[in-house]
């Protein structure tokens, strides 16, 4: 039996940073056991690695991702999953676009807020692949899947670009940028949208600029156009 345990406990080992199936066993102060299906193991999802507003009844059967397998004071193992991180997010898309399982698609960073939103920034070596579109697919059925798994949390799939300016622009997405400032020195920038297109841009609760802010490892201040229309200079940064 002790053998048998350290087998399953090496196969487990060497499934972490997968995604695999649990059965939902029981639910106890909003952590989640689960049985590993195809093992005796114990899976465990602690309430900060859970999508907000999901529930999990027993007998349920989840994707999970496996951070990492110990072993308890006890001398029992434990794989501890989680459906919050990144990394879920990240195998997702990898199981969904072969253009990414093969690099021809590469991530370039992927930030979230698990159950609210996620922002992944992808490109291409090649020119002639469209990194954007194959994350989405054709009528979206590639990013739908994604979205569908993580019970709707909406995506943003950003094209990555060296150009600062750029990628801030597309970084608030789904926000149309008229305009971007650039204080490199202090790694800052104004973004400038539309009046109507403000609260957009930065999203429910600073939401959407919170993201961009982190997937471009930039400070974004969001200003709407009336409070620079009419500055010197401001009309051939627009135009620009």
């Amino acid at each position: 039996n002790e053998i048998v345990k350290e087998l399953i406990k090496d196969e487990m080992n060497n499934k972490e940073g997968e995604i695999v199936k649990g059965i939902v066993r029981r639910v106890e102060n909003d952590t989640v056991y689960l049985e590993m299906a195809g093992t005796q193991l114990e899976g465990v999802m602690l309430p900060s690695e859970q999508i907000k507003g999901e529930k999990y009844n027993v007998n349920d059967v989840i994707n999970v991702y496996v951070k990492n397998v110990r072993t308890t004071f006890k001398g029992n193992t434990q794989v501890m999953v989680s459906r919050a991180s990144i990394g879920f997010v990240k195998k997702l898309f990898e199981m969904e676009v072969p253009e990414i399982k093969a690099n021809l698609v590469n991530i370039k960073k992927i930030v979230r807020e698990p159950g609210y939103r996620t922002k992944m920034a992808v490109y291409a070596e090649d020119s002639s692949i469209d990194a954007v579109g194959s994350c989405i697919g054709q009528k979206g059925m590639r990013i739908n899947s994604v979205v569908q798994e993580l019970n709707g949390e909406k995506i943003d799939i950003i094209g990555y670009s060296s150009d600062m300016g750029e990628y801030i622009s597309r970084a608030l997405s789904p926000a149309k940028v008229i305009a971007v400032m650039l204080k490199p020195e202090e790694k800052s920038a104004k973004a400038i949208v539309e009046d109507d297109k403000l609260s957009l841009a930065i999203g429910k609760a600073g939401q959407n600029v919170r993201l961009a802010a982190k997937l471009t490892e930039w400070k974004i201040d969001v200003k709407p156009y009336s409070s620079i229309a009419g500055q010197e200079g401001m009309e051939d940064i627009i135009q620009e």
